[in-house]
């Protein structure tokens, strides 16, 4: 069996995360990382055992190198997997994806050409407990959905350089809070007929706090808020005609998944996980590379082009513009 190296571009909080969530992905060895400043390479490598690069491009053109996991900043995120893919690399990318759908239509266009596997790195998909509901809304023993309410709310102090008050660096509430409650939604329902979305635009040129409607067929809709400026319960509950489902905290990674019926006993159906619940994207990528697939099934590039597509219509309504990528 083949052992595929990894290298991952990018040394901050979610890089980490992927480091120490290989040893639990069969066939994958943490071969490298990248950073800009080697100092830094070097420090994460000491501490995963991997080969310290000091720019992404050394890496990601390493003829050793199978898999190139990009969790550079989201402004980065388009230029290093097109970059990736330019080298035969497969990769896996961090959500959001990119920026726009353009971005996001130029890495699938380049991924089907070299015929290297590409996927949105959005973990949440892959979580057990998420697997579950949608098996269990998908069997239709609730009935239809008719409404969904979900929040992401995590206070993030103000500072020049904090990263989610800068619009160079793509920040604010949507994309890096709202993007996963409203994941949910999109899994759970589909594409809508109609959104509606409104914001407070912080003096950064960024949404500090952002609130949507989602309107669907047969009377459905779905509620969603995010925000950086207060803590909220950062829950998900799906409505539906016979009773609901409700994902208890966190939005991202439901620690406790309950049915509760209109007519019978609540069930506790929340999965056993391991300790790092990042490896399951990863392991969903060795699968598909071993069956020889440039895309999953169970997030496809239609899926990341549905969701970029509604965060673009999302931002024209609410004033959100990233001037060096929506120019």
């Amino acid at each position: 069996m083949k052992t595929y190296n990894w290298g991952i571009v990018g040394t901050g909080f979610i890089a980490r995360k992927m480091a120490e969530a290989l040893p639990f992905v069969p066939q994958s060895n943490l071969f490298a990382v990248a950073s800009r400043n080697i100092e830094t390479a070097n420090d994460f490598s000491s501490t995963y055992n991997c080969k310290p690069f000091g720019s992404y491009e050394e890496l990601i053109t390493d003829p050793e190198i199978d898999i190139v996991y990009v969790a550079t900043p989201h402004n980065y995120h388009c230029e290093n997997t097109l970059t990736a893919i330019g080298n035969g690399k497969h990769v896996l990318c961090e959500k959001p994806f990119a920026v726009n759908s353009r971005e996001v239509c130029s890495m699938i266009d380049a991924a089907r050409e070299k015929g290297v596997f590409l996927m949105e790195a959005l973990w949440t998909r892959f979580n057990p407990n998420i697997i579950k509901a949608k098996e269990i809304i998908d069997s239709g023993q609730l009935g239809k959905i008719k409404l969904i309410s979900a929040n992401f709310g995590d206070r993030k102090p103000f500072h020049p350089d904090n990263r989610f008050y800068s619009a160079e660096l793509i920040g604010g509430a949507l994309l890096d809070m709202g993007i996963y409650p409203l994941f949910n939604v999109l899994l759970m329902m589909g594409k809508p007929l109609s959104v509606q979305a409104m914001a407070a635009i912080g003096q950064t040129g960024v949404d500090l706090t952002c609130s949507i409607a989602l309107r669907y067929s047969d009377d459905a809709m779905a509620v969603i808020h995010s925000t950086m400026l207060a803590e909220t319960e950062s829950k998900v509950t799906i409505y539906c005609e016979k009773g609901k489902i409700e994902f208890d905290r966190w939005v991202y990674a439901p620690e406790k998944v309950t049915v509760i019926p209109i007519d019978g006993e609540s069930q506790d159906v929340t999965q056993k996980l391991t300790e790092n619940i990042y490896n399951y994207e990863a392991v969903e990528m060795i699968n598909c590379l071993e069956l020889g697939k440039i895309q999953s099934s169970l997030w496809s590039w239609d899926d990341s082009l549905m969701l970029i597509g509604v965060l673009d219509e999302i931002r024209a309504q609410i004033g959100l513009v990233y001037e060096a990528h929506d120019s």
